[in-house]
């Protein structure tokens, strides 16, 4: 056999397995794509991104199913639907870097946060339709429309109402009669129901109370201290009261005594079990409680009023909204995936999830808690206190200070000392 007969069989033989070789990883390739469901007219999609601050698996796969029906009526756009652990952190970064996602979750920020990458989005369908309650969150002045609210917060108190209505107890309207109901709770239950449940191993529980009642003390009555707080002139000796009432509380044994080792989780269990009346989450725990007790009856107040003459209110704001990236290059596929997922029935499914109103009005949800956001809808929507009158980074603080409030290290006035050192701080960066 000649030298260059050898070389070319050689030559032959090497480009016959490479040739074998691509064929077989084609066809693997191609496998992974029809079990996938991809098509190989994919390349050919505009591609968008959507970033939601959404934890819980069972409404990130509603996000996902709604995405999934906007993707096979516009066979012609692929949506990406992330939900990054570290949101904020991950955003913080991404807007420093000016590398935002076509379209993204500004879970109570609109404004304030994200007001400079938002694109406008006044002339949206829906964008006539926002409830009463959620306008002024997410427009200014100007008119500026700067996130679709998909869902509203309504935040107030989760209460056993079979419970209150076993012990013949109304429901309270001010603070002072939520710690005489508790009282009564305590004794006609033979101490078996312990009114209040917070964790200490969950530290933004406590910083709830403070959160919540901030806003009947400080915002809602006649007499307040909205203009101090803006101005950074409050006086934080105030503050004092909060921390004093939170202590009475505690020292009447209206709060579980494991308070310090005590965990969120083990919420739904004892108010499913009657062992807790109040809840301070709102309508979250429903669906956890009710696999534990299917029965029990949950209803949802207002946050009691503090001073006299006040009226309950609810703190709110934007829970769950869809802002667009005034940068992005898909802008109108992005707005026709907020126009699909603004459809009245799919706002409905979300607002069935989260057992919350959606800022959009005519929206008909089929939920336990409609009937007690109908009853209380000429009840006042506030701003959540910590949004608006507190600098960014201090909600924390209050969450440790209260801790360790309950853990009798610190009095209510250091309480009060650390509180105006830290907004003086966070103010000033």
């Amino acid at each position: 056999m000649s030298k260059g007969f050898m070389k070319s069989f050689i030559i032959f033989m090497i480009l016959s397995l490479i040739l074998v070789g691509c064929s077989s990883r084609t066809g693997q390739s191609d496998d992974n794509k029809v079990s996938s469901g991809e098509t190989s007219s994919d390349d050919d999609k505009t591609k968008i991104s959507a970033f939601m601050y959404i934890s819980d698996p069972s409404r990130q796969e509603l996000y996902k199913e709604i995405a999934g029906e906007f993707m096979k009526e516009n066979p012609d756009i692929s949506v990406e639907m992330q939900f990054p652990g570290e949101y904020e952190n991950v955003m913080k970064v991404k807007m420093a870097a000016n590398d935002l996602p076509d379209i993204f979750d500004t879970h109570g920020w609109a404004k304030v946060r994200y007001g400079n990458y938002l694109a406008d989005l006044r002339d949206e369908p829906w964008a006539g339709e926002l409830t009463d309650s959620i306008m002024n969150v997410v427009t200014d002045t100007d008119g500026k429309v700067y996130a679709l609210p998909v869902i509203e917060a309504k935040q107030g108190i989760a209460y056993n109402a079979d419970l209150l209505e076993k012990y013949g107890i109304e429901v309270p309207k001010t603070l002072d009669e939520m710690i005489a109901a508790s009282e009564q709770i305590l004794k006609k239950s033979g101490g078996k129901t312990v009114p209040f449940y917070f964790s200490g191993v969950d530290k933004w529980t406590i910083g709830q109370f403070f959160d919540l009642f901030a806003n009947s003390q400080f915002i809602t009555p006649e007499k307040n201290e909205k203009e101090a707080l803006l101005k950074n002139t409050f006086d934080w000796s105030k503050w004092d009261v909060l921390p004093r009432k939170f202590q009475e509380i505690q020292k009447k044994g209206l709060i579980n005594e494991d308070v310090l080792t005590a965990k969120y989780s083990d919420l739904a269990k004892s108010f499913a079990e009657e062992r807790v009346a109040f809840a301070l989450v709102g309508p979250y725990i429903s669906d956890e409680v009710h696999k534990i007790n299917p029965d029990v009856k949950i209803g949802l107040m207002p946050v009691p009023a503090i001073e006299a003459g006040d009226e309950p209110n609810f703190s709110g704001g934007e829970h769950s909204s869809m802002g667009i990236w005034k940068d992005t290059k898909h802008s109108k596929e992005a707005k026709k995936l907020l126009q699909f997922f603004a459809k009245k029935e799919n706002l409905a499914r979300i607002s069935d999830a989260t057992k919350l109103p959606s800022g959009i009005k005519g929206v008909k949800a089929n939920h336990e808690f409609v009937e007690y956001y109908e009853k209380y809808n000429d009840v006042q929507v506030v701003p959540y206190f910590d949004r608006v009158y507190l600098p960014n980074g201090i909600w924390d603080t209050m969450c440790v200070q209260g801790t360790e409030l309950l853990a009798g290290r610190i009095t209510p006035k250091e309480y009060s000392n650390v509180m105006k050192k830290e907004v003086d701080r966070l103010s000033n960066k």
